[in-house]
Order: structure tokens, then sequence, then C-alpha cells
């Protein structure tokens, strides 16, 4: 399926890639009076250029600001295609984090077309919370703590009431916290619901209503119990996963994230910090043998 580009506000767009499972990530477009912003990018060549075709077909002028909201690659491999106008914007450790990754995820899935990718580091960062004022709209760029990575940025538009949330919320697929926090997560959903958000524009998946927040929070709540209830009968994460019931949330999609998710929720159990370092190939490694197959990855 072909990316959509849905005007969710007076000037404000989500650019969205079907069917949003691995690596088919939402963008945003925000353009006023001749000055235009992306959240986000794409993780090939050809769908950051088509992302920029997009822009083209309902801006002016090219994006003079991209914001990541987290240094994951499907997020911001797409960064160098908008390099030429436009200032990078990001957390501190976004750009960190970017920096040691590299292209780090073209590993996983060598069969992808990736393209011609270079790492474009952003070249302003922030820590806490910093306003960005695109003609006349005005871009809160929010970081409420560790979530799906230490390090996300959440972009609200309190006029619009429209919420651009990374991928610390996802809208009909699976929340992953393979680098951050199961209760972090949670944590930081609460905060966002505290903005009272009319549109949530999710990190992959339809265009929602304030309702995303609670699906993934309950997502959440449920691998925790989960991990709680593992953990007492001395189960591994990977057998509480085969045993687990997910209910309501059993068609989100890439259900396979299950297994990394739990063994951030068992490592909590046990008094890890938040986005405290885990053995990111073993997890990885796992959630292939439960799913019997690396997951397929469409980008």
């Amino acid at each position: 399926m072909k990316p959509t580009l849905t005007e969710v506000a007076d000037g404000v767009f989500a650019y969205l890639q079907p069917d949003g499972g691995w690596c088919l990530n939402n963008a945003g477009v925000l353009t006023s009076r001749g000055t235009t912003a992306l959240v986000d990018t794409a993780a090939t060549e050809a769908r950051a250029r088509a992302l920029a075709d997009a822009v083209r077909r309902v801006a002016s002028a090219p994006p003079r600001y991209v914001v990541n909201t987290h240094p994951h690659g499907d997020h911001t491999f797409g960064n160098a295609v908008f390099a030429e106008h436009a200032v990078i914007v990001a957390h501190e450790a976004t750009r960190a984090e970017m920096d040691v990754a590299g292209l780090h995820l073209t590993g996983l899935w060598p069969d992808v077309h990736w393209g011609e990718l270079r790492v474009e580091l952003p070249s302003l960062t922030f820590r806490d919370r910093v306003t960005l004022h695109v003609g006349d709209v005005r871009a809160e760029l929010l970081h409420f703590g560790t979530g799906h990575t230490t390090n996300d940025t959440v972009v609200w538009l309190p006029e619009q009431r429209v919420l651009f949330t990374g991928d610390v919320v996802m809208s009909g697929a699976t929340p992953f916290c393979l680098t951050g926090s199961v209760a972090g997560s949670i944590a930081v959903i609460d905060a966002l619901r505290e903005l009272g958000p009319e549109v949530v524009v999710a990190g992959h998946g339809p265009v929602a209503g304030p309702e995303a927040l609670d699906v993934s929070r309950g997502y959440l709540r449920l691998v925790r119990d989960l991990a709680a209830e593992g953990l007492a009968a001395g189960w591994t994460p990977l057998e509480t996963a085969r045993a687990a019931d997910l209910g309501p949330y059993a068609g989100l999609l890439d259900s396979e994230r299950l297994v990394p998710n739990l063994h951030r929720a068992y490592a909590e159990a046990r008094g890890a910090e938040p986005g405290a370092w885990l053995d990111i190939e073993l997890l990885f490694a796992e959630m292939i043998e439960f799913h019997g197959r690396l997951p397929v990855c469409h980008a």
C-alpha cells in the first residue's frame, strides 16, 4: 500500500506508511506562512524521497526543521534527504545514540533496498523541552522520560490539540520497549493523557484519538502483570510469552515484540532502572525464536 498524507488540522498533516509494521513509520508535516517542519523521516532513501514529494504537494518551501522523535533508523535514516535546507532537532541523547548506532538497523534486514544512506546527526539538541514556531503553528517538543527509548520526544500542538507521539504510542501495533522501559512507558503515556490530545499520530499505524494512548497503556500493564506471574512461576520470559493470553491485544501487529517487552519487564521487576542495558542481540534472537522466523520488514 502507498503512503497517505492526511490533514488532521489546519496546516498539520499525518504522513502514514501502511501497514505500520516493522520500519513502516509515520511522519508529520507542519506548514504555515511559508515555513515547513517535519516530524521524523523514513527508513530508506526511496521512502524519504517519497516523503519529500508529499511535502512539496502541500508546502510552499522545503522543511526548515526536521524533528527526530527518537534515534531508530526508520525515523531518522531519511534525514540526509532534507539536510540541505533543514535544521535537524532532537533530544541530546538521541543524537548520541544515533552516532553510536550508525546504520546498524540495515544489518537486521539485509534484503531491504535501503538505498544510499548516511547518518545525518541532529545539529540542534535539547534536554527537557523546547518550543518550535512554524509560522503560526506552535509545536512543543517534550521529553517526559524513558519510554520506547531513554530519549523520546513527543511533539505537542496545544492550539490544534494534535499529538505526535513517536514510538511511545503505537496505533494498531504492538508497543516496543527493547531499549526503553515498560514502567517508564506507562508513566510517559499517563503524562501524555494529561495534555488532553484530540488527535494522536502514533509512531506507527492509523491516525487515532486518545484511545490509542489507552490501548498502548493497557497492553504495557498486561506485560507487567505477565512478567510478575512468570517470575512467580519460575518461567523465563520466553516461556511466559509462549503461555501468554494477550486477550484484547492479541490482534495488534507485530505481536512477537512480547518477548523483548517481557525481558524488559522482568528486569524492572528485579530492580533494574528504566532503560538499563540489556543484551539486545539476545532479546532479538529470542523474539525470532518465538516468532519462528525473522519478522518481515516491508521498508
